[in-house]
């Protein structure tokens, strides 16, 4: 079941702590890749593949030119998480049918043909907070809750869960 996610409008000097997180969670959350259009950066690219290749994957980030031609090319359907739109709670029953799935987050004003070319416009709350909470709660209640429990492949280092401190393993 792919799921990936696309950041609309990633502006290098503007967005790169928040961008960085809407991959991080993107990848601990259960997405295979993040897409992401407007500027292209270099240091979004490393940070994000140096923590797919110390913490495991698979998990890919990939900078599209054109947001329009990524939406496009996607054989699956798409959600665009906008606090204007349907209820989760109402459709997400709806969304997980789907077997291939790409979600639509925004950075800077998102264009009016995002709602037009997306599948669904879904809300998480329907008030104003960051991307990054609306797709931690979307993938969380898309997978329902066994992201949680995901195991990522070839990682150079593992988490012991600990309820003081820290516990890593050093995998190689």
């Amino acid at each position: 079941m792919p799921v990936y996610v696309l950041r609309l409008g990633h502006r290098a000097f503007r967005d790169k702590r928040i961008s960085t997180h809407c991959a991080l969670v993107a990848r601990a959350f259960g997405a295979e890749k993040i897409l992401y259009s407007g500027e292209r950066d270099s240091k979004l690219e490393e940070s994000v593949n140096r923590v797919t290749e110390n913490w495991g994957g698979p998990f890919s980030i990939n900078f599209v030119p054109l947001w329009k031609d990524a939406l496009r090319d996607f054989s699956g359907k798409t959600v665009h998480l906008t606090m204007y739109g349907m209820p989760l709670q109402d459709k997400i029953p709806e969304i997980r049918k789907e077997k291939s799935l790409m979600i639509l987050i925004g950075g800077e004003k998102v264009p009016f043909e995002a709602y037009e070319l997306s599948d669904w416009n879904i809300a998480v709350s329907s008030q104003p907070h960051s991307e990054v909470a609306a797709l931690a709660v979307f993938l969380h209640e898309y997978f329902q809750g066994k992201e949680l429990s995901r195991e990522f492949t070839n990682p150079k280092k593992t988490i012991i869960p600990s309820e003081r401190g820290k516990k890593v393993i050093d995998n190689g």
